[in-house]
């Protein structure tokens, strides 16, 4: 009877000790009420044995065989085990080199992102601003002879200040890309290191997104080549069209405002 009650001691020690292994929630309480429910009925059923020798000796071994063997107790919905000393991983020089490369080729693929989003949305404004300038232009041109001074002039006003917009997300462009053009080098050679240190899955995702991010970049490169071929042609028009229009007021060229024959 001593034995049993040393074995149900211990077992009471291991479920605590293993209760301090994971986050103490509502369900895992409720798991540990269980597993001493348990363990109470192991007493009960270990007094009624009586004098049983054999049994006494089966019980008495058992926290032993479960401190050695690290066996886990499924106590209820939750599962907690013994612990046990686990030995320190060993880890060779390649290793740590190959857990290195993933590491850089993971910031080289977070430096690629923000910098292709950057480009690709400083190039989508970029283009939007050139259809408004089209747009603008080509009312002034189809309402050339039509307005007053005044309105000419007020027109011309807003024709200048989006052509200062345009110049201004060019350059946004501009620095964008010597950052994008930074991150597709420092990605090439994040894959090139990571296949060299054997992390050829690394390697080959970073590939992935540099041929994703070239082919987003060059999306948005070909609408703004349309736009700025919109513009050259609506240019082209626009002087040819005052032209006409100063033959017919007889006004000379040279005495035109510098605006209306400003080009981009």
């Amino acid at each position: 009877m001593q034995a049993a009650r040393q074995s149900c001691s211990c077992l009471t020690g291991v479920i605590v000790q293993s209760r301090t292994n994971f986050l103490l929630s509502s369900s895992k309480m409720a798991s540990l009420r269980r597993g001493l429910s348990y363990i109470n009925f192991i007493r009960n059923t270990v007094c009624a044995l009586g004098s049983n020798k054999l049994t006494r000796q089966q019980f008495l071994r058992l926290p032993e065989t479960v401190r050695k063997n690290g066996v886990p107790f499924s106590v209820g919905s939750g599962l907690c085990s013994v612990p046990f000393t686990q030995q320190a991983e060993q880890l060779s020089h390649e290793a740590l080199i190959r857990r290195a490369s993933n590491l850089v080729t993971d910031s080289a693929n977070t430096y690629l992102s923000q910098t292709t989003l950057a480009l690709v949305d400083s190039l989508t404004q970029y283009a939007k601003t050139l259809h408004t300038l089209i747009a603008l232009q080509r009312r002034y041109l189809a309402s050339l002879g039509k307005m007053t001074p005044a309105e000419e002039d007020s027109i011309w006003q807003v024709i200048i200040g989006q052509r200062v917009e345009v110049g201004d997300r060019l350059d946004a462009c501009n620095r964008f890309e010597i950052n994008w053009i930074n991150a597709i080098n420092i990605c090439e050679m994040a894959a090139e290191a990571a296949y060299t240190s054997g992390a050829e899955h690394a390697s080959v995702t970073v590939k992935s997104h540099i041929q994703m991010a070239q082919a987003q970049v060059q999306e948005s490169r070909q609408l703004t080549k349309d736009a700025e071929k919109k513009l050259a042609e609506i240019k082209a028009d626009e002087i040819q069209r005052m032209a006409e229009y100063a033959n017919t007021r007889d006004i000379n060229v040279e005495d035109m405002p510098e605006a209306y024959l400003r080009e981009d």
